[in-house]
């Protein structure tokens, strides 16, 4: 007995076409947030972006010439074979500009970090606020911010001073940071480094918490049965087992030359004035502070409460959120971490089982921008991150977000398509999983099959199970089945 219903055995799919993000059922209008007000005597944004102007006239000067002498079809471009700053084009600057080539060396890695000028690779074009200079106040605040937030690099630190603890400085600067904003005056500098002293010890406490040694929980029952308390860990006793040693107190004496150095750095910037032992937060740099702490609040007071989760939570309570909450969410996020940590931590998330996670946090390190460039290059070869570091890059360098998926191969396109499907198989409903098909690459379902075997992910199997139990089509049902059983036998 055969059924009278006419099937294609041809399995053709329809036009691919992107996926668009379905929201979800579950998420609510939530009523607008009223605009913050900055603090009283904070400058018209107008009026900062004009301070911003005059305070990176230099950096901009020598990024369009950068952008006359070094642009493409041009001679000068031949100096140095490429379009980067090398010391026969550094004395071509100066030469041109009448600087020395200390000021230009110093200008142009001032227009690297307020994104004037980008670097990518061996090659170095005019970045998009340079092209809005003269036109958009909310450019230019945001390339002033971009050089608030990268002040660790305008200066070099002290090289007699370890790396760890110039870590924790810059770790423990938005601190004193938010206390100048508040403070709202010249404070003494004996006062921050005070400040400072104690926010490092704090910095410490938290990363050399002792752990309990195995079997601390039933030695603690034991006590409380009995009445007896064991002796607390000391140095000489925790170090033979082998445990963390008690955080050292900071030395208000040694941090010294490294409070110095930040506040050159964050003057050298233009987010401080510092005199007769005093340090004043500039209108800039109490608006850019403040902008910040209004960013911690927001995330505070919503109902992720995200700020404080480490990466890989962050995103899970991201995940039921529309892309501009999210995109929210993650500016917050970003905020109240150092940019090397946080992309690091997003990384960390990325390269986890859940390919949920993998996708969010590259749109989260696109929230991060240009400084997450050298950490995504360098993952570009790690095979699950390698499509999402392409198609970042490629939109990095200026491709149109519908393009970039045109510099992946063929395979890497697949291994995307099999990644994406596992996050709606885990995270979705099944007819968005369907609907997913819309996405591939390949015309018919029986090359989408013999791609995706072919193209290894650890995934498969469950995708094409997950596939088969969500299509209406007992056809193409049957025939995915057959494909995620060959998988699985290592059959061909």
């Amino acid at each position: 007995m055969t059924s009278r219903i006419p099937r294609d055995s041809r399995l053709r799919l329809v036009r691919p076409r992107p996926l668009a993000a379905a929201p979800s059922a579950v998420n609510q209008r939530r009523p607008r947030r009223a605009a913050p007000r900055p603090p009283e005597g904070t400058p018209a944004p107008a009026e900062l972006a004009r301070m911003a102007r005059s305070g990176l006239a230099a950096a901009a000067r020598v990024a369009r010439w950068a952008d006359n002498a070094l642009g493409p079809g041009k001679d000068a471009a031949t100096i140095d074979g490429r379009a980067t700053l090398s010391h026969a084009t550094a004395e071509r600057a100066a030469s041109d500009l009448g600087l020395s080539v200390d000021q230009v060396r110093a200008d142009w890695d001032t227009a690297r970090l307020a994104g004037l000028i980008e670097v990518h690779g061996a090659s170095a074009r005019p970045g998009w606020r340079l092209r809005a200079w003269d036109r958009d106040d909310s450019a230019v605040l945001r390339g002033w911010v971009a050089l608030f937030d990268a002040w660790s690099l305008a200066i070099t630190e002290p090289a007699d001073e370890e790396p760890a603890t110039v870590a924790e400085v810059v770790s423990a600067m938005p601190q004193v940071l938010s206390f100048l904003q508040l403070s709202a005056g010249p404070v003494p500098v004996d006062q921050l480094l005070d400040l400072l002293a104690q926010r490092v010890t704090e910095l410490r406490t938290e990363r050399c918490e002792i752990p309990y040694a195995a079997g601390a929980d039933g030695d603690a029952a034991t006590a409380e049965a009995t009445g007896f308390t064991a002796p607390a860990l000391t140095t000489a006793t925790a170090a033979p087992l082998g445990l963390a040693e008690p955080a050292q107190a900071a030395d208000p004496v040694e941090l010294t030359p490294l409070l110095d150095w930040a506040l050159h750095a964050l003057t050298s910037v233009g987010a401080l004035t510092c005199g007769d032992g005093q340090a004043t937060l500039t209108p800039l740099g109490s608006w850019a502070t403040w902008v910040k702490l209004e960013q911690i609040c927001v995330a505070a007071q919503s109902p992720a409460g995200n700020i404080e989760q480490a990466a890989e939570d962050m995103l899970r309570g991201c995940a039921q959120l529309r892309p501009n909450a999210a995109r929210s969410e993650y500016r917050a996020w970003l905020a109240a971490r150092t940019v090397g940590s946080a992309v690091t931590e997003l990384l960390v998330a990325a390269r986890g089982e859940d390919a949920l996670l993998r996708g969010l946090a590259f749109e989260a390190l696109r929230v991060v921008g240009a400084p997450a460039e050298p950490d995504v290059r360098a993952v570009v070869d790690e095979p699950a991150l390698r499509p999402y570091a392409l198609l970042w890059l490629a939109e990095h360098d200026g491709v149109d977000p519908e393009d970039a998926h045109e510099v992946l191969t063929r395979e890497e396109a697949t291994w995307l398509w099999v990644d994406t499907a596992a996050a709606v198989a885990d995270h979705g409903e099944a007819p968005m999983l369907v609907r997913h098909l819309e996405s591939a690459l390949q015309p018919t379902v029986p090359a989408l099959l013999n791609e995706v075997r072919a193209v290894g992910h650890p995934r498969t199997v469950q995708v094409l199970v997950a596939l088969a139990a969500a299509h209406p089509d007992p056809a193409l049902a049957k025939a995915v089945r057959r494909a995620a059983f060959q998988v699985h036998t290592g059959g061909s």
